[in-house]
């Protein structure tokens, strides 16, 4: 069972992007993980720059899983700000927005549309750095009604920024472990743990309250 396990965790970077034909695979997974927030994007692309980065040499690998990343992340985000607008004139629209409504807690949802008051699009570039802050400043951004040209303005640096800090994280893994499969493995184990902890925060934080 173990060997098993260490055997398939091996495999991790061929699967990531193995060479030229794992960049569509990248594209393709970043993009629905965009649309639909169940594909761990920031694992994706740091488990792909890991394999970059072992690659001799690694500047051309490590700038097309960079330039890849950034724009299915971009498209992913048009497409599903595309259809939250279309939720006030389509069946198929409501549908996404009031998927996109649930996932977005009031208080963070409260929190996104302030800062959105204060700050504008500024406000996006966090929303894709911060764990779970995506959604529901989109969704601040779909009801208060932003021009999706104003909307892709704002994401354009988030996506750029998005992609450079969890290639970052990828280089950093990379860079420790001689194998690229430890690599991946480090990489990928960061950043679920980076994405679960708001939701791990957010368990706690009522327990702590009733003490």
């Amino acid at each position: 069972m173990i060997e098993a396990l260490l055997a398939a965790v091996r495999e991790l970077p061929a699967q990531v992007v193995p060479g030229a034909a794992g960049y569509p695979s990248l594209f393709l997974l970043v993009v629905f993980g965009s649309l639909v927030p169940v594909v761990p994007t920031g694992a994706v692309v740091s488990g792909a720059a890991v394999v970059a980065f072992h690659s001799s040499p690694p500047a051309l690998p490590l700038l097309l899983v960079f330039s890849v990343a950034a724009l299915a992340a971009f498209l992913g985000d048009l497409g599903l700000y595309w259809l939250g607008q279309r939720g006030e004139r389509s069946g198929v629209g409501t549908r996404w927005r009031t998927w996109l409504r649930a996932r977005a807690e009031p208080d963070r949802l409260a929190t996104a549309r302030r800062k959105l008051d204060e700050h504008g699009v500024t406000v996006l570039v966090l929303s894709r750095l911060v764990p779970a802050g995506r959604i529901p400043v989109m969704v601040a951004c779909l009801l208060s009604r932003m021009p999706m040209r104003s909307f892709a303005r704002g994401d354009a640096p988030a996506c750029l920024a998005w992609t450079a800090t969890y290639q970052l994280i990828g280089v950093l893994g990379g860079s420790l472990f001689p194998e690229p499969w430890e690599g991946v493995a480090a990489a990928v184990g960061l950043t679920l743990l980076i994405g679960a902890a708001p939701s791990v925060w957010r368990r706690l934080r009522p327990a702590r309250s009733s003490h």
